[in-house]
């Protein structure tokens, strides 16, 4: 069973699914692949994604509806957030304005790939101190952890601090270049990943590939990591 942390599937409310036949899609793509748990993480990147938590939630539930007609053994949909790092990300958080993962302390971070690593560090800590557990998501997209050459101590130190680490599928199949595919490969390695997701928008320009990835990752380091990855510790957020 697959649990697909992070994923933009609500339709019309990011730059994820346009419409609800592309979300149907999405759905049946997923259980395909055995995808039985998901969260649906909207973008809210202040001036850019600033959805109305009225309407999140208005097509959340008509979504998590279609999440259990997608087969047989349906799909489980909770609601989430991919939070954009900004000075209001402690009060937002702090006052549930917008959602953390299935309701739990974790919350899905996404920085700017230009930001300074002292600016990452100072918010994963700041979370950590209002009770949260921050997710890096797609920490393969910042210079300040990839190209710069202590950027795998920086993952230990975000990790020893109580930080988790998530990847994106096609990021690690290599989808996203041979130096990316390295970078995941070293954190695989050393067992910094708590989580692979698909960051999935559409079927077709950037589809899940969690399937194909979870298949690479029992291959490459066995099936007890697959299962901690994509079951055991997603378990923890949205529970059995």
């Amino acid at each position: 069973m697959l649990t697909d942390i992070h994923c933009h599937i609500l339709p019309a409310i990011d730059d994820g699914a346009s419409d609800n036949q592309e979300t149907k899609a999405m759905l049946k793509k997923a259980y395909q692949d055995g995808i039985r748990r998901m969260i649906a993480t909207p973008h809210y990147h202040r001036e850019m994604f600033e959805p109305s938590m009225k309407e999140v939630y208005r097509q959340y539930s008509i979504v998590k509806e279609w999440a259990r007609e997608a087969g047989p053994e349906g799909i489980r949909l909770d609601l989430g957030c991919e939070y954009y790092r900004d000075s209001d990300v402690f009060e937002n958080f702090r006052k549930r304005n917008r959602p953390t993962l299935a309701g739990s302390q974790y919350v899905l971070l996404e920085f700017s790939p230009s930001d300074a690593y002292s600016r990452i560090r100072e918010v994963v800590y700041r979370l950590l101190l209002e009770g949260f557990i921050p997710i890096i998501a797609h920490a393969e997209r910042y210079q300040a952890l990839v190209r710069e050459k202590n950027g795998i101590a920086r993952i230990e130190d975000l990790c020893l601090l109580g930080g988790q680490i998530q990847l994106n599928a096609d990021a690690v199949l290599g989808k996203e270049g041979f130096r990316i595919k390295n970078f995941c490969k070293k954190l695989l390695e050393l067992r910094q990943v708590s989580f692979i997701a698909s960051d999935c928008h559409n079927n077709d320009l950037r589809p899940s590939r969690l399937k194909e990835c979870a298949l690479y990752i029992e291959k490459k380091w066995g099936k007890e990591y697959a299962v901690h990855i994509f079951e055991e510790n997603p378990s923890k957020i949205v529970g059995t």
